[in-house]
């Protein structure tokens, strides 16, 4: 089935949303800052075969319209993802998402009742880390008329991506940045002052941890585990990061067979 857009109405203007299946149980998918749903590209087509799965672009990030200001916090983010997934129809979700993404997953459903949680890389820093991510992680772009901002973003990835990154990721990776530049570190910003560890705590849902097995917050696995009350890791072998993006199919497969459990016959079909 053919990958479809559109937007949806909420109190900081319009989300933008790609969505993939017409049955099944409801998957809403978050990404990674400062990027968009364009990462979820590949997965979208192999969910939509056994479910109605829905991703989103950050309000700030994509093709979404920004927050009133920088200042916003992760539940604030998350609450209005939440009134976007309404606004389309979505029920008792299976909600996922990747490092910043797993952490607005969790947001989004304290407004939106889930029927699970598939997170990858959820950052639960100490507050060392946490500090260091906001003093060093979002330099500003070196916006000139010469592009060196295209130059430092592509070095940018390769550093925190890993330098055998393949030439199509990188581009995504740099292009979505780009297109953002301007307010880039806004929803960075957000993540890095938020904790998630208590709302991974209080959640009353199955969570799935679907990780690559070297990504850089695989580490958090372990202190995920012992925070969920009902919780189970599959770790993606061989990968340095980014499941969904470079392991779309295993990465798809885990998440559909968890979301087809989670719903249950409530699910749709």
């Amino acid at each position: 089935m053919r990958t479809r857009g559109g937007y949806a109405d909420t109190d900081w203007g319009q989300v933008h949303y790609r969505v993939n299946g017409d049955s099944g149980p409801w998957i809403g998918l978050f990404h990674e800052s400062p990027l968009s749903c364009r990462v979820y590209e590949d997965v979208l087509p192999l969910l939509g075969r056994h479910a109605r799965a829905v991703a989103f672009d950050t309000p700030g990030y994509g093709a979404s319209d920004p927050p009133p200001g920088p200042g916003f916090e992760i539940p604030d983010y998350g609450r209005v993802l939440a009134q976007a997934a309404a606004g389309i129809g979505m029920e008792r979700p299976v909600l996922g998402g990747v490092h910043s993404g797993a952490s607005l997953a969790l947001a989004a459903a304290a407004h939106l009742p889930a029927a699970g949680l598939v997170l990858s890389g959820v950052p639960l820093f100490d507050p060392d880390e946490r500090a260091a991510f906001l003093a060093n992680w979002t330099p500003d772009a070196p916006v000139d008329g010469a592009g060196a901002q295209f130059g430092w973003a592509v070095a940018r990835y390769l550093r925190s991506w890993g330098p055998d990154l393949p030439p199509t990721m990188l581009h995504l990776a740099v292009v979505e940045m780009m297109r953002v530049a301007d307010r880039y570190a806004w929803g960075y910003q957000a993540a890095f002052r938020y904790d998630p560890s208590g709302a991974l705590a209080a959640a009353d849902v199955p969570v799935l941890l679907l990780d690559a097995e070297s990504d850089l917050l695989a580490p958090k696995d372990a202190i995920a585990m012992e925070l969920a009350r009902d919780a189970r890791l599959v770790v993606l072998p061989g990968l340095p990061g980014q499941p969904h993006l470079r392991a779309p199919e295993d990465y798809a497969a885990a998440l559909l067979a968890f979301a087809r459990e989670a719903a249950g016959p409530e699910g749709g079909s």
